[in-house]
């Protein structure tokens, strides 16, 4: 590839607040196309007033979820902007995507159905909490209740304590990559027949597919996982092991490095013992073979044994802390980590590069409305 902007002339109109529909429509924005995005002409996406910290009395989330767009403020209530928007979408756009409740665009006069009759080639998303149908349809629903509801709470953490939650929005954030896969997937299929059609995506739907292996595993065996703290179900050692001066995680996942790690640790005895040289052994015999390696791993630091583990190529790696994750010359290298054009922000830039090239912080998130005169022709 020749571009970091493969998207270049697609039009999209987000109408999308807080996270899943901002985030699907800031990766298409930076890859490329361009976005609109439609705020209520009040408080605007109320992800704006989300913080501390804030950067010219907007919080640092809105900034960082809404780069590599234009902004319009539109009272959709108002019949007159209605109508614009209406045209707006009709005469220019390829692409809806939106988060509203339910119903909500339909009450409008803008809902998928009437526009595609009227515009066959539109591609409209709509991003659920609960999905398309189903009793649950009409909910509302946020990032922690879908962590929840979806299982992965309750898999969180360690037995015997109470439920955790994964502190970032990582429902929200996948949604958003679900979108972003759908409206691709679209677009291809438009580019072969011309048409495009309704894509419907939800955060209930993403948080089934985050625990489609442990769903498999339950349904298989009909055996609720337990709780393992940083380690998995399936695969031991594989978890944070306590060193003299913080936590190394150690993913052992063969018997080969299974082997390895004892011989590092100085018990190669381990290896031959018939209740953990299979994998299936140790996670039936979990908390003793995870008792035997945490009180070897105590003995010394994080740096001496990553030492003596990579030497053998046995993965491994410190439970760093933003601080350090900031400062790592990993993260350097791979130049991920990217300043707004006005300097003012930091965050990380898309995981992706084309031919060696990732694409570029090159527009900030947009005032309220300030491309209402361009994108509306209105002051």
């Amino acid at each position: 590839m020749s571009s970091t902007k493969p998207l270049a002339g697609l039009k999209v109109l987000e109408i999308g607040h807080s996270i899943a529909a901002p985030y699907a429509g800031m990766i298409l924005g930076e890859l490329g196309a361009d976005v609109v995005k439609l705020e209520n002409p009040g408080q605007g996406d109320y992800a704006r007033g989300w913080g501390p910290p804030f950067i010219d009395g907007v919080s640092t989330v809105f900034h960082t979820m809404n780069r590599a767009k234009r902004g319009i403020a539109a009272d959709l209530s108002d019949a007159a902007t209605r109508g614009s928007v209406r045209r707006l979408i009709l005469g220019e756009m390829d692409v809806v995507l939106h988060n509203l409740k339910p119903g909500a665009l339909e009450k409008l006069g803008l809902g998928a159905a009437g526009l595609i009759a009227e515009k066959p080639s539109l591609i409209f998303c709509n991003i659920g909490a609960f999905g398309a149908k189903g009793p649950l349809a009409q909910l509302p629903g946020y990032d922690p209740l879908m962590q929840a509801f979806g299982g992965l709470m309750s898999m969180l953490g360690e037995d015997g304590r109470p439920p955790v939650r994964v502190p970032v929005s990582i429902m929200d954030v996948a949604t958003g990559m679900w979108t972003v896969i759908g409206i691709l997937a679209a677009h291809a299929e438009r580019a072969r027949t011309g048409r495009g059609g309704i894509v419907d995506t939800s955060l209930y739907e993403t948080s089934c597919a985050w625990m489609a292996i442990p769903l498999a595993d339950y349904l298989a065996s009909q055996v609720l996982p337990k709780r393992t703290g940083s380690g998995v179900g399936m695969i031991v050692p594989y978890q944070a092991f306590p060193c003299s001066d913080g936590h190394l995680m150690v993913a052992a996942g063969n018997d080969n490095l299974f082997r390895k790690l004892c011989a590092v640790v100085a018990k190669p005895e381990l290896a031959d013992d018939p209740r953990f040289a299979r994998n299936a052994g140790r996670v039936e015999n979990r908390d003793v073979i995870i008792a035997l390696l945490s009180g070897q791993l105590a003995g010394d630091t994080r740096a001496a044994w990553q030492a003596k583990l990579e030497a053998v190529g046995v993965p491994c790696g410190p439970v760093q802390t933003l601080d350090q994750v900031v400062a790592h010359p990993q993260t350097a290298a791979l130049g991920i980590l990217q300043d707004s054009p006005d300097g003012k922000l930091r965050t990380i830039g898309l995981p992706l590069s084309f031919d060696g090239v990732r694409p570029g912080y090159e527009t900030g998130a947009p005032a309220l409305g300030a491309d209402n005169a361009a994108v509306l022709g209105a002051g």
